[in-house]
């Protein structure tokens, strides 16, 4: 608790923290809209590959001219990891491919590498975080992202002592969702496709978050982080509000949902027949926690902590989360203390793509969010048993063979490109899958 101070004594020596952000969409444009309201902290290169949006974002979010004046732009993010006058790198891109080879540069450079591109970290983030210790740099998840809110809280509950149960965040979900493509997102937003686009919203992008695909993400990035477990079946998105926490996220065994302890999980603020969930979860992260003994147990009845009925499962919980206005908190603690906000530590959790209708030999694959494909969180053992294809490379790839509607697509069925992310995810595999 002591990021503004030192915050306050490399302002006054005159030493900003210097940052280089690549993507200024809406996360890279809530951070900077802080920028202003945080002496001490600069932004020297921004990279976008169009860096006249770039600076237009800059302006919207209230810097003045001398600001942006001060501020070098580019196109190029391989650029903006070489700039001389960073300590870190924010990659705030969301394309896997480009997530990784940013941050191996930022490493390479010796920069510290902030990534809130979960679908970079997911596809072979404890390869990355394994290259930045041995350069003696920091490579840290996002905070104001859930993952990094979530494994916070996992960390407060450890060094607490208490074992976690179970640790994820709520959501937005129904069955249906994971069949939606962007032709038809913005009926479940209660938008028309106008007031969308005036608002200069990406309909792949949004949808991304209704098909499942970017909470199987944060649950695989979580559970890499926070050696947790991930269901077998994937993800069940149970309906709970906060108060039910601690009934409905313990094991089976104990009358709760999940298969053991220890496990990530998804809630819902949707009751299966669509009704809202009473004082649901959407918008925040949550851990479960055991008591390690009867006294323990004593005192969450008496400081008025939910439990379950035995009243030795509970939850705490962070209603919000406020994405890249946060951001600032992951900067700081890997350049003022030189820790990372959540890192990936191994290979628990993967995300394969799986067809939302029937495919067929020839067709190109769009990606996350997109018309072919949603992704299923799924054991990394499981993954790499069923030759799964990773969702991060699912986006601008040939189907060689028909795939099934509700099937796993696998290598086997894509014409396998030969880039940097498939060399480097398959380097991670090779490390980590033992």
């Amino acid at each position: 608790m002591n990021l503004h101070r030192l915050l306050q004594q490399r302002a006054a020596s005159k030493r900003p923290v210097r940052v280089g952000l690549i993507g200024a969409g809406k996360f890279g444009s809530m951070f900077l809209s802080q920028v202003p309201t945080t002496p001490g902290l600069e932004v020297a290169v921004i990279a976008d590959l169009d860096p006249d949006r770039a600076r237009a974002a800059c302006l919207a979010v209230g810097w003045d001219e001398a600001r942006v004046a001060r501020t070098d732009f580019t196109a190029s993010g391989a650029d903006a990891c070489r700039h001389p006058d960073i300590e870190v790198v924010i990659e705030a891109t969301g394309l896997p491919a480009a997530g990784i080879a940013h941050a191996r540069a930022a490493i390479a450079a010796g920069r510290h590498v902030v990534m809130v591109n979960v679908e970079a970290d997911v596809l072979a983030g404890p390869l990355l975080a394994e290259e930045a210790r041995g350069k003696g740099v920091v490579y840290s998840m996002a905070y104001g992202d859930q993952p990094a809110l979530t494994a916070e809280l996992v960390d407060w509950a450890r060094a607490a002592g208490f074992a976690v149960v179970a640790a994820g965040k709520g959501t937005k979900y129904l069955p249906l969702y994971h069949g939606v493509t962007p032709d038809d997102v913005w009926a479940h937003y209660g938008l028309t496709p106008e007031e969308a686009r005036r608002a200069g919203m990406n309909p792949q992008m949004f949808n991304s978050f209704l098909d499942g695909t970017k909470s199987a993400l944060e649950m695989a990035a979580i559970a890499n982080a926070c050696e947790l477990d991930v269901p077998s079946g994937g993800l069940a998105f149970p309906p709970c509000g906060v108060d039910d926490l601690a009934h409905v996220l313990r094991p089976r065994a104990e009358g709760g949902v999940l298969e053991r302890e220890g496990m990530v999980e998804v809630v819902s603020s949707l009751e299966r027949d669509g009704r809202p969930v009473f004082r649901d979860l959407r918008w925040g992260v949550y851990v479960v926690l055991k008591a390690p003994n009867d006294y323990a147990a004593a005192c969450f009845r008496q400081y008025g902590l939910k439990t379950d009925a035995s009243g030795r499962y509970a939850a705490m919980y962070k209603p919000f989360h406020l994405i890249g206005l946060e951001l600032g908190i992951s900067v700081l603690s890997v350049a003022l203390r030189g820790e990372p906000t959540g890192q990936t530590r191994g290979f628990r959790g993967d995300v394969a793509a799986v067809a939302k209708r029937r495919l067929t030999a020839g067709e190109m694959l769009d990606g996350e969010g997109g018309h072919t494909v949603w992704g299923k969180l799924l054991p990394a053992r499981r993954s790499l048993a069923e030759g799964a294809l990773p969702i991060g490379l699912a986006h601008r790839v040939r189907l060689r063979a028909d795939v099934a509607a509700g099937a796993i697509v696998r290598w086997a069925d894509i014409d396998i490109p030969d880039d940097e992310a498939v060399r480097v995810r398959r380097a991670m595999e090779e490390r980590f899958a033992g």
